[in-house]
């Protein structure tokens, strides 16, 4: 069965956005970025917010983009064949291998886990993520986190009153101070 996984780059105190609605800090360099395009490589689906898509449509067209200094053709390719379905109320469409969620977020995952096939089901973005931890559907938690505090911002972990307990899975430091962090939710 397809696990659900959340995962993003994160502050070390907790923050995917900083106070000022940045994410200047955690640009990736070419092993974060090998990380993020590994993760994308494992996914059968990425569910997407609307504020994370639009921030991803980026990588619709960003084939061998060189201001980034390293190679980024292959994330691209893979996040162009991708399904992805957005979760927004406001866009009227969206572009790529991409659709606008049908119905609630139970139902999406319920109808991808129940297909045959490899790969997880990603979660981007905090309100979504949030959405799915507080209806326990988050499977595995993954965070990049960087050596940085923001003080304030959009939160990693959603913000609900109850306890997850966790079972680590993995956790590696990158040569740039990055932790990579990966949790099983323990059932």
């Amino acid at each position: 069965m397809r696990s659900v996984t959340y995962s993003m780059g994160v502050s070390l105190d907790g923050y995917i956005v900083g106070p000022d609605g940045g994410i200047d800090w955690g640009v990736p360099d070419e092993e974060v970025f090998r990380l993020a395009t590994d993760e994308v490589r494992g996914a059968a689906v990425h569910l997407l917010g609307r504020r994370l898509y639009e921030t991803m449509l980026y990588w619709e067209t960003a084939d061998g983009d060189p201001s980034l200094g390293f190679p980024t053709d292959e994330f691209a390719a893979i996040w162009r064949r991708l399904p992805k379905v957005v979760f927004s109320t406001t866009l009227p469409a969206v572009q790529g291998n991409a659709r606008l969620a049908a119905g609630g977020l139970t139902e999406e995952i319920a109808r991808w886990k129940a297909e045959p096939g490899e790969g997880d089901i990603a979660i981007g973005g905090a309100a979504l993520a949030a959405e799915a931890a507080a209806s326990d559907l988050i499977d595995e938690y993954q965070a990049r986190v960087h050596p940085v505090l923001l003080g304030g911002g959009t939160p990693f972990f959603p913000q609900h009153e109850r306890r997850v307990d966790l079972e680590p899975v993995e956790t590696r430091t990158l040569a740039s101070g990055v932790l990579y962090l990966r949790y099983r939710v323990t059932r």
